[in-house]
């Protein structure tokens, strides 16, 4: 079919999310283990008739730039900062998102370059187990991995199925990478008391992300005496009982509500970039909380 002919724009518009107003707020890019560049997001994100998004790299917001320069040209979508932090709560991995956050704050950046460095050790750990069960990488694949970004178990998935060690990225975690598998090494965690600290101390909202089934409300009545102030209610693997269950919760314990893809790539389709997200009314709701904060801090300071 002919690009940019009238029947093709029309098959397009039909065939994108129905997403106008919308905000996808949990993106990955190639500035940890996504496959799109920033650019790539920016772009995919406007043909969505996305009006906000968030890249939520994992422990970096090297994203954040690239992706604001190339939405300048454009009213939208808007680009929001986001970041998504590998913490520990209750001896378990609990995944902070981050939003609105001043990127250039000192005491956040010291602790995501520390979460940085560390995930390039575990990578080569990782490749030395890989190596001690026969699997060797070839070093010109490693050569440029991870200088422009946060290093994760996805981005040695894709590894292996460069060389033909794994079929494709989920083999690779069943395999090798899951979390008891026989290459996988845990990453290190913030305390979530601390983690939380720093996103609103850079003047940001901290979420928690995918509330996983063991998220109750002693957790997080727990969770939000420690600061945090937001829900993810809309993500792929969340089924439509449980989120009406979450956002019933935030409600009750008077949080807002976040949502997004968890886009990673192309694939799988459903969780493409604008296949989840939040509302209009729910994105003003994230801002009223940094006004809010800033407000606070104004009157302490006083």
């Amino acid at each position: 079919m002919p690009a940019g002919q009238p029947f093709t724009r029309l098959c397009e518009k039909l065939a994108r999310p129905r997403t106008l107003g919308r905000a996808d707020l949990h993106i990955h890019s190639t500035s940890s283990d996504g496959t799109y560049t920033p650019a790539q997001v920016v772009e995919l994100a406007r043909r969505s008739g996305l009006s906000a998004i968030a890249i939520t790299d994992h422990d970096t917001t090297a994203g954040l730039t690239p992706a604001q320069a190339a939405a300048d040209n454009a009213p939208s979508p808007e680009v929001i900062a986001g970041v998504e932090i590998t913490t520990e709560y209750a001896g378990r991995e609990l995944h902070l998102l981050g939003y609105f956050f001043r990127a250039d704050d000192a005491a956040l950046q010291e602790a995501l370059q520390s979460l940085q460095s560390d995930r390039v050790g575990r990578f080569h750990e990782m490749i030395a187990r890989l190596r001690q069960l026969g699997i060797h990488l070839p070093d010109e694949l490693l050569a440029d991995i991870g200088k422009n970004g946060s290093l994760g178990r996805r981005n040695l998935a894709e590894l292996l199925v460069q060389t033909g060690a794994a079929e494709t990225v989920r083999e690779a975690f069943q395999r090798y990478l899951h979390d008891r598998g026989r290459a996988a090494v845990p990453k290190r965690r913030l305390p979530v008391a601390d983690a939380i600290a720093l996103v609103r101390g850079a003047g940001g909202v901290a979420a928690w992300a995918h509330p996983t089934y063991d998220c109750t409300e002693a957790a997080l009545t727990e969770l939000r005496d420690l600061g945090l102030q937001a829900l993810e209610v809309d993500f792929p693997s969340c089924r439509p009982s449980r989120s009406r269950e979450l956002r019933s919760w935030a409600v009750r314990f008077g949080m807002a509500v976040t949502g997004g893809s968890d886009c990673h790539g192309p694939e799988p389709a459903g969780r493409g970039i604008g296949t989840h997200g939040i509302s209009a009314s729910e994105i003003a709701a994230l801002r009223q909380l940094v006004s809010r904060d800033a407000e606070s801090a104004e009157r302490s300071a006083r």
